[in-house]
Order: C-alpha cells, then sequence, then structure tokens
C-alpha cells in the first residue's frame, strides 16, 4: 500500500497549458490513444475527459475572490482592512 501511495504522489499535476500542449501532439501523430497515454504515463480517461474539455472550450475555474475589506464585528461595528 506505501508503494502504490508513492507512486501515486510522484504523479506530475499537469496544468490546463500542458493539457493542450499533450492534446496538440496527440492529434500530430498517427498512433493509438492507449500507446500514446501509456508513452506519456498519463490515464486514458484524464485524456478522454481534458479533450473532451478543452474542445468543448469550456472556460477555466475562476479565482477566488478577494476577501472583503470590511469586516462586520457586529452591533454597528464595521473594520476597513487595509493593504500596506
Amino acid at each position: 500500500m506505501t508503494q502504490a501511495r508513492n507512486q501515486q504522489s510522484k504523479r506530475k499535476r499537469r496544468s490546463r497549458e500542458d493539457w493542450q500542449a499533450l492534446i496538440r501532439r496527440f492529434d500530430l501523430e498517427q498512433g493509438s490513444v492507449t500507446a500514446f497515454c501509456i508513452r506519456e504515463s498519463i490515464s486514458e480517461a484524464s485524456f478522454y475527459r481534458w479533450r473532451g474539455l478543452l474542445a468543448s472550450g469550456a472556460p477555466q475555474r475562476k479565482p477566488p475572490p478577494r476577501p472583503s475589506e470590511f469586516l462586520d464585528l457586529g452591533g454597528g461595528l464595521m473594520l476597513h482592512l487595509v493593504r500596506g
């Protein structure tokens, strides 16, 4: 079990740009998805998922909202937070 965890933790987390490059590279080749995925050390499920997301033009995740500059302390009191 520990060995399986070590192998999983060594997996590279790919960005959207990484996946776009992988899909482009696959499109230029004439091989099978299975052979490509083995060679690139990716799962076929991930390959198909990302190919579908990129083809559909699914939007990227939005960055998390900035924290509010005001903090409600209750009782009608507001604290104005200033960066700097």
